[in-house]
Protein backbone atom coordinates (compact mmCIF):
# COMPACT_ATOMS: atom_id res chain seq x y z
CA UNK A 1 0.00 0.00 0.00
CA UNK A 2 0.83 3.17 -0.14
CA UNK A 3 0.71 5.57 2.99
CA UNK A 4 0.72 9.12 3.50
CA UNK A 5 1.62 9.85 6.90
CA UNK A 6 1.80 13.93 8.47
CA UNK A 7 4.13 14.62 11.40
CA UNK A 8 5.49 17.14 13.73
CA UNK A 9 4.32 20.73 14.50
CA UNK A 10 3.92 23.73 12.22
CA UNK A 11 5.60 27.08 12.36
CA UNK A 12 3.69 30.32 11.86
CA UNK A 13 5.70 33.35 10.86
CA UNK A 14 5.11 36.49 12.97
CA UNK A 15 8.53 38.09 11.96
CA UNK A 16 12.07 36.97 10.87
CA UNK A 17 12.78 35.38 14.02
CA UNK A 18 9.72 34.35 15.79
CA UNK A 19 6.69 32.60 15.12
CA UNK A 20 3.32 30.49 17.01
CA UNK A 21 4.03 26.65 17.11
CA UNK A 22 3.14 24.33 19.60
CA UNK A 23 5.04 20.90 21.41
CA UNK A 24 4.49 18.01 19.43
CA UNK A 25 7.81 16.11 18.70
CA UNK A 26 6.74 14.35 15.44
CA UNK A 27 7.72 11.04 17.37
CA UNK A 28 4.22 9.42 17.23
CA UNK A 29 3.99 10.08 13.42
CA UNK A 30 7.56 8.97 12.58
CA UNK A 31 6.86 5.64 14.99
CA UNK A 32 3.70 4.91 12.41
CA UNK A 33 6.11 5.62 9.98
CA UNK A 34 8.87 3.47 10.45
CA UNK A 35 6.30 0.95 11.62
CA UNK A 36 4.28 1.25 7.87
CA UNK A 37 8.12 0.33 6.63
CA UNK A 38 8.62 -2.28 8.28
CA UNK A 39 5.26 -3.96 7.25
CA UNK A 40 6.44 -3.56 3.54
CA UNK A 41 4.56 -0.77 2.74
CA UNK A 42 6.03 2.18 0.44
CA UNK A 43 5.56 5.59 2.84
CA UNK A 44 5.56 9.27 2.15
CA UNK A 45 6.62 11.34 5.04
CA UNK A 46 5.39 14.88 5.38
CA UNK A 47 7.15 16.10 8.17
CA UNK A 48 6.84 19.86 9.84
CA UNK A 49 9.97 21.06 11.70
CA UNK A 50 11.87 18.08 14.22
CA UNK A 51 14.89 17.26 15.78
CA UNK A 52 14.48 13.38 14.78
CA UNK A 53 15.53 11.57 12.23
CA UNK A 54 13.18 10.55 9.58
CA UNK A 55 13.10 6.20 8.83
CA UNK A 56 15.57 5.18 6.34
CA UNK A 57 13.47 4.57 3.09
CA UNK A 58 10.68 6.99 3.94
CA UNK A 59 10.23 9.18 1.04
CA UNK A 60 10.37 12.55 3.13
CA UNK A 61 9.33 16.10 2.53
CA UNK A 62 9.74 18.51 4.95
CA UNK A 63 7.70 21.67 5.46
CA UNK A 64 7.20 24.44 7.34
CA UNK A 65 3.55 26.36 7.71
CA UNK A 66 0.28 25.18 8.04
CA UNK A 67 0.40 25.87 3.95
CA UNK A 68 2.83 24.26 2.84
CA UNK A 69 1.94 21.21 4.74
CA UNK A 70 -1.62 21.57 2.82
CA UNK A 71 -0.25 22.47 -0.31
CA UNK A 72 2.21 19.24 -0.22
CA UNK A 73 -1.00 16.48 1.05
CA UNK A 74 -2.99 17.65 -1.34
CA UNK A 75 -0.61 16.78 -4.08
CA UNK A 76 0.34 13.63 -2.52
CA UNK A 77 -3.01 12.28 -1.11
CA UNK A 78 -5.13 11.53 -4.53
CA UNK A 79 -2.15 8.51 -4.90
CA UNK A 80 -2.35 7.12 -1.66
CA UNK A 81 -4.05 4.49 -0.71
CA UNK A 82 -4.20 5.49 3.59
CA UNK A 83 -3.37 8.92 4.70
CA UNK A 84 -3.09 9.16 8.32
CA UNK A 85 -2.75 13.06 9.40
CA UNK A 86 -0.81 13.04 12.98
CA UNK A 87 0.67 16.44 12.40
CA UNK A 88 -0.43 18.78 14.80
CA UNK A 89 -1.07 21.65 12.39
CA UNK A 90 -1.84 25.05 13.40
CA UNK A 91 -5.14 25.98 12.98
CA UNK A 92 -4.43 29.70 13.10
CA UNK A 93 -1.73 32.03 11.98
CA UNK A 94 -0.46 35.79 12.02
CA UNK A 95 -2.94 37.49 9.58
CA UNK A 96 0.36 39.71 8.75
CA UNK A 97 3.03 38.55 9.48
CA UNK A 98 6.01 41.09 9.43
CA UNK A 99 9.26 41.10 7.24
CA UNK A 100 11.69 42.88 9.50
CA UNK A 101 12.13 42.06 13.06
CA UNK A 102 9.34 43.46 15.54
CA UNK A 103 10.59 45.69 18.09
CA UNK A 104 9.47 45.72 21.52
CA UNK A 105 6.55 48.90 22.33
CA UNK A 106 5.47 49.99 25.82
CA UNK A 107 2.65 48.54 26.63
CA UNK A 108 0.63 45.17 25.35
CA UNK A 109 0.32 43.53 22.01
CA UNK A 110 -2.76 42.71 20.43
CA UNK A 111 -1.66 39.68 17.59
CA UNK A 112 -4.55 39.18 14.80
CA UNK A 113 -4.91 35.37 14.00
CA UNK A 114 -6.30 34.00 10.84
CA UNK A 115 -7.46 30.44 10.45
CA UNK A 116 -5.90 28.21 8.34
CA UNK A 117 -6.84 25.43 5.75
CA UNK A 118 -8.52 22.90 7.55
CA UNK A 119 -6.53 19.86 5.87
CA UNK A 120 -8.24 16.99 7.29
CA UNK A 121 -11.78 18.42 6.52
CA UNK A 122 -10.49 19.24 2.78
CA UNK A 123 -9.86 15.73 2.45
CA UNK A 124 -12.19 14.14 3.79
CA UNK A 125 -14.60 15.96 1.29
CA UNK A 126 -12.12 14.63 -1.51
CA UNK A 127 -11.74 11.30 -0.28
CA UNK A 128 -12.02 8.73 -3.19
CA UNK A 129 -13.38 5.78 -2.66
CA UNK A 130 -11.67 3.00 -0.67
CA UNK A 131 -9.29 4.88 0.05
CA UNK A 132 -8.45 5.28 4.61
CA UNK A 133 -8.60 8.67 5.94
CA UNK A 134 -7.05 8.65 9.47
CA UNK A 135 -7.03 11.47 11.86
CA UNK A 136 -5.55 12.17 15.40
CA UNK A 137 -7.18 14.36 18.00
CA UNK A 138 -4.94 15.46 21.22
CA UNK A 139 -7.45 16.74 23.84
CA UNK A 140 -7.41 18.11 27.65
CA UNK A 141 -11.36 17.79 28.02
CA UNK A 142 -14.02 15.32 26.65
CA UNK A 143 -11.69 13.29 24.82
CA UNK A 144 -14.06 10.87 23.60
CA UNK A 145 -16.75 12.99 22.61
CA UNK A 146 -14.44 15.35 20.77
CA UNK A 147 -12.51 12.60 19.21
CA UNK A 148 -16.09 11.26 17.68
CA UNK A 149 -17.57 14.52 16.93
CA UNK A 150 -14.46 15.45 14.69
CA UNK A 151 -14.52 11.79 13.00
CA UNK A 152 -17.98 12.76 11.73
CA UNK A 153 -17.46 16.21 10.98
CA UNK A 154 -14.33 15.52 8.79
CA UNK A 155 -15.64 12.00 7.36
CA UNK A 156 -13.02 10.03 9.17
CA UNK A 157 -12.41 6.38 8.85
CA UNK A 158 -10.86 6.21 12.05
CA UNK A 159 -9.61 8.67 14.51
CA UNK A 160 -6.91 8.25 16.92
CA UNK A 161 -7.12 9.94 20.68
CA UNK A 162 -4.92 10.61 23.28
CA UNK A 163 -4.85 13.18 26.21
CA UNK A 164 -2.48 15.90 25.95
CA UNK A 165 -0.64 14.44 29.07
CA UNK A 166 -0.21 11.02 27.89
CA UNK A 167 1.52 11.66 24.24
CA UNK A 168 2.46 15.57 23.63
CA UNK A 169 6.36 15.60 23.60
CA UNK A 170 6.82 12.30 25.74
CA UNK A 171 8.52 8.60 24.18
CA UNK A 172 5.08 7.16 25.42
CA UNK A 173 1.43 7.39 24.42
CA UNK A 174 -1.58 6.09 25.21
CA UNK A 175 -4.28 6.13 22.44
CA UNK A 176 -7.95 4.88 21.35
CA UNK A 177 -9.25 3.84 18.41
CA UNK A 178 -12.35 5.51 17.37
CA UNK A 179 -13.96 3.84 13.74
CA UNK A 180 -16.98 5.63 11.77
CA UNK A 181 -18.88 2.47 12.91
CA UNK A 182 -19.21 3.14 16.43
CA UNK A 183 -16.26 0.62 17.24
CA UNK A 184 -13.65 1.68 19.88
CA UNK A 185 -10.57 0.08 20.63
CA UNK A 186 -8.42 1.23 23.86
CA UNK A 187 -4.56 0.41 23.41
CA UNK A 188 -2.67 0.33 26.56
CA UNK A 189 0.36 3.14 27.37
CA UNK A 190 3.06 1.92 25.40
CA UNK A 191 6.43 3.11 23.49
CA UNK A 192 5.14 5.23 20.69
CA UNK A 193 6.92 2.45 18.74
CA UNK A 194 4.72 -0.07 20.13
CA UNK A 195 1.50 1.84 19.88
CA UNK A 196 2.40 2.79 15.80
CA UNK A 197 2.54 -1.12 15.35
CA UNK A 198 -1.12 -1.18 16.87
CA UNK A 199 -2.71 1.56 15.45
CA UNK A 200 -1.50 0.21 11.66
CA UNK A 201 -2.81 -3.57 12.37
CA UNK A 202 -6.11 -2.27 13.60
CA UNK A 203 -7.10 0.31 10.59
CA UNK A 204 -5.35 -1.22 7.92
CA UNK A 205 -7.09 -4.86 8.91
Amino acid sequence: MKILITAGPTREKIDPVRFISNHSSGRMGYALAQAALDAGHKVTLISGPVSISAPEGADLINVISAAEMAESVKKHAPEAHAVIMCAAVADYRPAHPLDSKMKKQSGNLVLELERTEDILATLGKNKRPGQLLIGFAAETDDLEKNAVDKLRRKNLDWIAANAVSDGFGTLTNRVTLFHRSGKKTVLPLGRKSDVARDILKEVLS
